[in-house]
């Protein structure tokens, strides 16, 4: 069978999404939230059901702030060769923990590690789900300090780019506010992913962009 891909990246002019995974700590994640959030820029936090569990409150204020929630699976498992019954337990319980607390469920889906396969898709694509990848990577994990992970974003990003950063990384907090205000200045524009993929239901080529649909043949 044909192996399916995730959208690693959008077809768009200058609008671009920063996201950030969240599956341990939140000492950081109010900052980054007050960071976009007195810009008027929007961001997608992909959470885990563990660390919603934990940090309810850091939940509601990511909500509360006008920030998109996506679903980062209740354990943080190897997901790419579960079997679909597996995949949907983890799905399923975020999505149920996250309408709980918001009253919206997630509709995007990012794996953990990155680690997807058909079943996983197939099963995402089954309950009305995206699943998200990136195209680019700051590495912030690795505790790169934040020139490191200015000079990585910055450099990286085109139109229609899926920017992976982590909520509680080292040095992504200090790097963030001059990530904002430089390519907003070169005039790009900071949305969700919901927003980016809004009207591209076009195909999915080989490097995982997302492109609008054509019209006519």
């Amino acid at each position: 069978a044909e192996r399916k891909l995730p959208i690693y990246s959008v077809e768009d002019d200058k609008r671009i999404a920063i996201t950030f995974d969240a599956s341990w700590g939140a000492e950081r994640t109010k900052g980054i939230v007050d960071a976009l959030y007195e810009r008027g820029l929007k961001a997608t936090f992909f959470l885990t059901g563990i660390w919603i569990s934990a940090y309810p409150e850091e939940t509601l204020y990511i909500h509360d702030h006008g920030m998109e929630i996506g679903n980062h699976s209740d354990h943080h498992y190897n997901m790419g060769k579960m079997t679909k019954e597996q995949c949907l337990e983890e799905i399923v319980a975020v999505n149920r923990q996250v309408y709980d607390l918001t009253g919206e469920y997630p509709t995007l889906f990012r794996a953990p590690f990155g680690d997807y396969g058909n079943t996983l898709i197939d099963t995402l694509e089954g309950i009305g789900m995206r699943c998200i990848q990136w195209d680019v990577d700051s590495l912030d994990w690795k505790g790169l300090d934040a020139a490191t992970l200015y000079e990585r974003i910055t450099n990286g990003v085109q139109g229609g780019s899926i920017i992976l950063c982590h909520n509680n990384s080292e040095h992504i907090l200090e790097a963030l506010p001059k990530i904002l205000d430089d390519l907003t200045q070169e005039g790009y524009e900071f949305v969700t992913v919901s927003e980016l993929l809004l009207g591209k239901e076009g195909t999915i080529d080989r490097t995982g962009k997302l492109h609008a649909a054509r019209q006519g043949g």
